[in-house]
Parts: structure tokens; sequence; C-alpha cells
């Protein structure tokens, strides 16, 4: 499977089909279909078993999916059959709330670190963990071998703090400073500008209201 070739809204939609597969693994159902799960998640039955199809054969013809061994095969797909260690740059309001956030730890993301320059903030604690400075960050993800950085800055520290955090060894990082970051060719970046999000829905409310 070369991951680079599938496209990324289905590995979003997976994400979803994996969460509403977990909730009717709670509910004690064993066998599901595509036509149920896409109710579920709001796709068609056809989109549902196309996306499966990438990642193999899955289910019965005329019987459907168990339910539990497609959750499985969803989070091993998604990466989520093991723990990950991250960390957070930013301990300010955004920053808190997501070392906050229990929903990280119940998919496996676990936050071992959560750092900042500012001197108010180091040595507070967040939950369980202590604000530590950036020198720090190293130190944190090597002990860890955490993969996965999550920036909360503001835009003018933001690539200082990529670059601490590339040059720490971390693979993939969740970008929340409105801004473009620069990063190797071997590392992953997503940018979650919450302003730009904001303007999508406005632009699709003004599409709608028209």
């Amino acid at each position: 499977m070369k991951a680079l070739k599938i496209p990324e809204a289905t590995i979003v939609r997976l994400s979803v089909y994996s969460r509403f597969l977990e909730q009717a693994d709670k509910r004690g159902i064993v066998t599901i279909s595509s036509g149920e799960i896409a109710e579920g998640v709001g796709v068609s039955p056809a989109q549902v078993r196309k996306d499966l199809a990438y990642f193999g054969e899955f289910g019965t013809r005329g019987v459907g999916y168990n339910v539990k061994d497609l959750l499985r095969h969803t989070l091993k797909i998604l990466g989520l059959n093991g723990k990950w260690s991250v960390v957070v740059v930013g301990a300010g309001n955004l920053g808190s709330a997501l070392v906050s956030y229990r929903g990280f730890r119940e998919r496996g993301f676990d936050i071992v670190g959560v750092f900042d320059n500012d001197l108010t903030k180091i040595g507070k604690r967040i939950v369980n963990l202590e604000v530590m400075g950036t020198e720090k960050i190293q130190q944190v993800v090597k002990e860890h071998d955490a993969k996965i950085g999550i920036v909360t800055v503001p835009t003018s520290v933001a690539q200082d703090v990529v670059n601490l955090l590339v040059k720490a060894g971390i693979r993939a990082i969740l970008n929340f400073a409105p801004t473009v970051i620069s990063v190797p060719d071997n590392v992953e970046v997503r940018d979650m500008d919450l302003a730009t999000r904001l303007e999508i829905l406005t632009f699709q409310l003004g599409i709608k209201d028209s």
C-alpha cells in the first residue's frame, strides 16, 4: 500500500468511520453494512466501499462487516494500534486547552511535554504536566521518542519553534500558527488556521443564502 496514492479525503473519512465503529461496538453491534456506516457518517454506501477498497477486502457480500474486525483494521491503517508521544509548544489558552483535551489520549496520542518561552508560564502545571522552557524540547523528545509536535505560538516565532522541533527529531507537525512554515521534505505539516476554517464556513453560508 502506497499511502501517497490514497486521497487525503479518504484518510479523513476513514478516521470518521473508525469513530462511528467505536460507537457501534460500544452499543454491542456485531455486524454492520456499508449502508448503515454511510447513514451514520453522512456519505453514500458507494463512498464507504470505495474508501475501504483502497486497503483491501473487508466484510462479506450480503452480510456486511464484523464491527470489531473492521474497527481493528481501520485503527491499524490510521496508525492508531499503538501509542504516539506528542509535544505541545505554546502554553497559552489554545495550547492549554489542547493539553487538557482527554480525547487525544483516547485515540492513542499521549502528550508528554508542553513548552513555552514565557517565564510567567514556565513552572506552572497544565493537568499533570509542568510547562518547561523550549530549551528542554530536545531532551523530552528523545526521552519519549516523540514524533509529533503541536505548535500554538504567535506567528512571529512559529518558524523558530518549528526549527527547534525538527532539530529535536519531530517528524510531523500540527501548526495552529496563522502562517506558512518551512520544513524538510521528510517532515509532514498540517496547518490549522482557525480563522481560515471560519472563512470557509462563511463562504458556504454566503452561497446558500445567495
